[in-house]
């Protein structure tokens, strides 16, 4: 994406300079909040493409925001901690982060890891512009409509969070076959994806549980998942 929004959150003055200057470099548009307010308040006002989120941020938790912004935007999310332990990264992921990275990294890492994001996105947005499939799909009580990024149960709005989206139209635009969580983590996170399955059934239970979908998102024993339409 040429010229994409880039919203840094981070406290430490010589760190947001440096991931500016070299995001700038690249063509990125750039802004800078030093604390998770003047983020939030940034998203607003700058309408990022992308989120640099730093975890550890002196006014609140960078999961937290993660939380807010994953309820209330379709905005990918790229975490920087200093938390090393794959624990961690892995809840970050779960509250709903694109990809992270650990302090200190290598700055050419974190552009190439943007970059990846944000192609992904611009091709998933082109496929659904391009797409010959019905741009609004109805399953019993659930209504999605894909040019728009848009999911109703029982005629009322549902808010996901951009992977579980992602996660969601894999299966509904593949209904009856078997997904592994490998191929699941393959086709949504990207091949670069370091997390674990556990990611994978942390987003099915929520897309279950905001959908009502449990008999409709089925559990593979051994294997993974599949869609079911009834």
């Amino acid at each position: 994406m040429k010229n994409a929004k880039i919203l840094i959150i981070e406290d430490d003055a010589p760190i947001a300079d440096l991931l500016s200057y070299g995001l700038s470099l690249e063509g990125y548009q750039t802004l800078i909040a030093s604390n998770g307010a003047a983020g939030i308040s940034g998203i607003q006002s700058f309408q990022p493409d992308l989120l640099l989120l730093d975890w550890m941020l002196p006014d609140q938790s960078g999961l937290d925001i993660c939380k807010k912004v994953t309820a209330e935007y379709n905005i990918p999310i790229f975490m920087i901690t200093a938390k090393s332990d794959i624990t961690d990264k892995v809840l970050g992921l779960e509250f709903g982060a694109d990809d992270y990275i650990t302090k200190p990294f290598d700055l050419r890492e974190v552009i190439a890891r943007i970059r990846t994001i944000l192609r992904r996105l611009e091709q998933s947005n082109h496929r659904q512009q391009n797409d010959s499939q019905p741009d609004i799909i109805r399953i019993d009580h659930i209504e999605i409509r894909s040019e728009e990024r848009l999911v109703n149960k029982n005629g009322q709005p549902v808010e996901l969070t951009p992977k579980e989206y992602d996660l969601l139209m894999t299966l509904v635009r593949n209904p009856g076959r078997t997904f592994s969580r490998s191929e699941l983590l393959d086709v949504v996170w990207g091949y670069h994806f370091a997390g674990d399955t556990r990611t994978v059934d942390t987003h099915i239970q929520r897309l279950r549980k905001k959908l009502d979908a449990t008999d409709h998102i089925a559990t593979v024993f051994g294997i993974g998942y599949k869609f079911k339409s009834r």
